[in-house]
């Protein structure tokens, strides 16, 4: 079985979040990047599947070079090859299209993923790269078990959970339940030295098609001061809950 799992490479979520000055773009000065923590619970889970089932793993990541060290970090975790499109996303779309651009010419049998990633949050890349497949897709998973041809995810819904079965190949979207959270793996010391040499190939984009473009960014107000009223002054109480923070 020949598995691709896809991989952001998002800001720390200790990271201070700032935009260039005119706000057209995301500031990358300073920032330490990682895994989207998403996208690790779906390698944990392929790498339980190589153990299990014998499956090679292979992790792909639309991005430019800057992105390397944290395909290395994949590829320590236990990831057999890697390929990096060089391409610098711009939407969805163009990320997607480069998936399935790789996924159709490796003939892989299952396509894992998170469901979204933590920068921008879109959550329409593994959606978009199951339809340009016309390949079966669930969303949200937070269970898989493959059998043969055959795979059974289950899902959470609201009120409870579903699970679905799927004829392979297809891609599964998942989330924070994938795996458990104790199960994630963090690299050591043999596998960071083993995956200076295993293969990243390169491969250039087919296309720069982009139907999506960022017009500006702004961050989050900072928050106001606390302001402390006596319990004695339940009128000012009153008139700030009301005037100020608009909640009766």
């Amino acid at each position: 079985m020949k598995i691709l799992v896809c991989i952001s490479s998002v800001p720390d979520t200790t990271s201070k979040i700032n935009f260039t000055a005119d706000k057209s773009a995301f500031d990358k000065n300073g920032i330490q990047w990682v895994i989207n923590p998403l996208d690790e619970f779906a390698l944990t889970k392929a790498v339980k599947l190589q153990e299990s089932q014998g499956a090679t793993v292979t992790v792909i990541n639309v991005g430019d070079t800057a992105t390397e060290p944290v395909i290395r970090k994949a590829l320590a975790i236990g990831a057999n090859d890697a390929v990096r499109v060089n391409l610098d996303p711009k939407d969805s779309y163009s990320t997607a299209k480069e998936i399935a651009a790789v996924a159709q010419n490796g003939g892989y049998d299952l396509i894992l993923c998170g469901k979204e990633s933590i920068d921008y949050n879109g959550g329409s890349v593994p959606g978009m790269v199951a339809q340009l497949l016309n390949q079966p897709f669930v969303n949200a998973s937070v269970g898989l078990d493959v059998n043969g041809a055959e795979a059974t995810a289950v899902r959470e819904i609201e009120g409870g959970k579903e699970t679905i079965s799927v004829k392979l190949p297809a891609v599964i979207a998942g989330q924070k339940g994938l795996v458990d959270e104790k199960d994630l793996i963090i690299p050591n010391m043999r596998g960071i030295m083993s995956a200076r040499t295993k293969p990243l190939q390169v491969v250039e984009p087919t296309s720069s098609e982009v139907k999506v473009q960022g017009v500006s960014y702004d961050s989050v107000p900072p928050r106001a001061a606390v302001k402390l009223v006596s319990p004695d002054n339940l009128d000012e109480l009153v008139r700030l809950l009301h005037e100020e923070a608009k909640v009766i």
